[in-house]
């Protein structure tokens, strides 16, 4: 009993240390009205994740935003891929950060591609986008860009890209890696919105267990999380509790079965991200359809009847 209270002990100094390092100031400037239908790699259950023809069919589908990845090439162009190396998604071989963005263009990003399972591959021809293309292709739609292999310079490029397209207010900017987010934010003066690093997520998570959330003040928007992490359920209702307590948002990844969708919307997640826009469009206008009757229904009893 006297080790466990030790543990508990130490992990809450930890803690309070941690937090003190990252109590940074105000978050960005994502804030309500974030759509909650993201697509994830755009409706990449539908064609080929991270390309055109998926975002394309994600907005058509009824997403309000889309969730890509970037990695900067050999000459210093922000493309949306998401790994590191091109041979799961293209008909090529090698590294992004070792390519030409004009290598890059000469590859089928829909190669590998079969919507089901194998039987045809409709999107030969498909191309890895560049992230100034996307912005461009989609100007009203909200984007989440996960910088992903962090070789020096991406954060300055994604910020460039998004200053030339005006698109600073539309987008949220987010890594796993600590130190990435950490630069993004520095260079843009806090100006534009980025998400929980995973350090942040695991910090804000164990102050929540401990209903010690008000001692962090968060430089992020967002914390995005799966529904567990090696067996531990994240995305409780203490943890969404926690974290619109501290003015942050709660975005779940990658859920695609209706039923968790609207588990997920009764806990109060505030965005799911998910292969399949049109499925969870669909889950969010049952929600709509009861609370415009019950509107109607109020509106009627107050309304007095003629004679």
């Amino acid at each position: 009993m006297r080790r466990k209270r030790l543990t508990l002990i130490a992990l809450l100094g930890l803690a309070c240390l941690v937090v003190l390092t990252l109590r940074r100031g105000a978050s960005g400037t994502a804030g309500g009205g974030w759509p909650v239908n993201l697509a994830h790699r755009g409706a990449s259950a539908l064609a080929p994740e991270n390309t055109l023809e998926a975002f394309r069919i994600a907005v058509e589908g009824g997403a309000g935003g889309l969730e890509l990845d970037v990695h900067l090439t050999r000459d210093g162009h922000v493309v949306v891929i998401h790994d590191e190396t091109v041979e799961r998604t293209t008909d090529g071989t090698g590294a992004v950060a070792e390519m030409t963005f004009e290598e890059l263009c000469s590859l089928d990003a829909g190669h590998n591609f079969s919507p089901d399972g194998g039987l045809t591959l409709p999107y030969t021809g498909a191309r890895i986008p560049t992230l100034a293309g996307v912005l461009r292709e989609f100007p009203g739609v909200v984007l989440n860009i996960d910088m992903k292999a962090c070789r020096p310079g991406i954060e300055a490029a994604v910020l460039g890209v998004l200053r030339e397209a005006g698109a600073a207010g539309r987008a949220l900017v987010v890594s796993s890696r600590h130190g990435s987010v950490r630069r993004f934010r520095r260079l843009s003066g806090g100006g534009i919105s980025t998400g929980a690093s995973r350090f942040e997520t695991g910090v804000f998570y164990l102050l929540s267990r401990l209903h010690l959330e008000r001692l962090v003040r968060p430089a992020y928007d967002a914390l995005q999380v799966p529904l567990r992490y090696r067996g531990i359920p994240l995305v409780t209702r203490r943890f969404v509790e926690a974290a619109h307590a501290r003015g942050v948002r709660v975005d779940v990844w990658t859920i695609n079965e209706p039923d968790v969708m609207r588990r997920l919307l009764d806990l109060g997640v505030d965005v799911i991200m998910t292969d399949r826009p049109r499925v969870l469009a669909a889950v969010l206008g049952e929600r709509e359809v009861p609370a415009a009757q019950e509107t109607m229904s109020s509106t009627t009893e107050a309304t007095p009847k003629s004679v």
